[in-house]
Order: structure tokens, then C-alpha cells, then sequence
């Protein structure tokens, strides 16, 4: 009886833990003009959860999101918005830059004529005030077929 309790208890938390999301991220593409698209990653945060900001001084810290494009040519700087703060994390004792709610990030990106499709992949870490998920990879294929 206390073996069937103990494999009870761990698939529960197993399970708990796996499902643990608290970030879900969408993607949108604008045509800029024939060459250029404004990539838009849209990071939807669970209350008491944030992600980190691109632009983060310390290597010492938690990983700041990034993005890595497989077939096209970045153009100029990133930007991110939305409810941005600049404090200091007590978890990692230093200052840094948190995103909460619904953060925006965007890049300018130069395509060759023949690419039909965005491909690359996102990392991000999100913590709460008590803990953080290991730093999590998110694919992402953007159709601009037709933008």
C-alpha cells in the first residue's frame, strides 16, 4: 500500500510539473516592404511570473530571452515592450529588466525572394518570486507567403 501512496504521489507531482506553463507565445509577421518583415513574438505571462528582458548587463544572472532566425538576415536592434521594470532580484542578487502580463518583442529581418517561411527558435527563462523553470526552447515556422 505505501509503495502504490509513493508511485501515486510522484506521477502526480510529475505530472504537476510538466504541465507547470506559465508562459505561451505567439508569432505575427508584418511586411515592411518587399525584402523586410517586422517579426512580432508575443509572450502571454501568467500572473506572479515574468521573463527577462534581451538587454541584460549581467552574465552572471538568470538567461535573457533570445532569438535565433535559421534563414533570414537580422536588421538593426531588437525591441521588446510592455509592463517592463527594472528591479533588483533578491533570487539572484543583482538588478535586472523583467517583462510580466503580455511583453512584445520585436526584429526587422531581410529575406531573399524565394523564402516563403521564418524558421528559427526562441529561449527564454521565467521565474516567479519563489522559483525558476530551467530556460526553455520554442521553435517557431512563420508563413509570408501572401504578407
Amino acid at each position: 500500500m505505501r509503495l502504490l501512496l509513493l508511485c501515486t504521489f510522484a506521477l502526480l507531482s510529475f505530472n504537476l510539473f510538466a504541465q507547470l506553463e506559465p508562459v505561451t507565445w505567439s508569432f505575427d509577421v508584418e511586411k515592411v516592404n518587399e525584402s523586410e518583415y517586422e517579426v512580432i513574438f508575443t509572450a502571454d505571462i501568467d500572473r506572479g511570473w515574468s521573463v527577462y528582458s534581451q538587454f541584460m548587463e549581467n552574465q552572471d544572472g538568470p538567461i535573457p530571452t533570445s532569438f535565433e532566425f535559421y534563414n533570414t538576415q537580422i536588421v538593426g536592434k531588437a525591441r521588446e515592450i510592455g509592463n517592463k521594470k527594472e528591479i533588483y532580484d533578491q533570487m539572484f542578487d543583482m538588478k535586472l529588466v523583467k517583462l510580466t502580463g503580455k511583453a512584445k518583442f520585436m526584429q526587422r529581418v531581410k529575406v531573399e525572394s524565394k523564402t516563403k517561411k521564418l524558421t528559427g527558435h526562441l529561449t527564454y527563462m521565467t521565474c516567479d518570486d519563489e522559483s525558476c523553470l530551467p530556460p526553455t526552447d520554442v521553435n517557431f515556422e512563420i508563413n509570408i507567403e501572401g504578407e
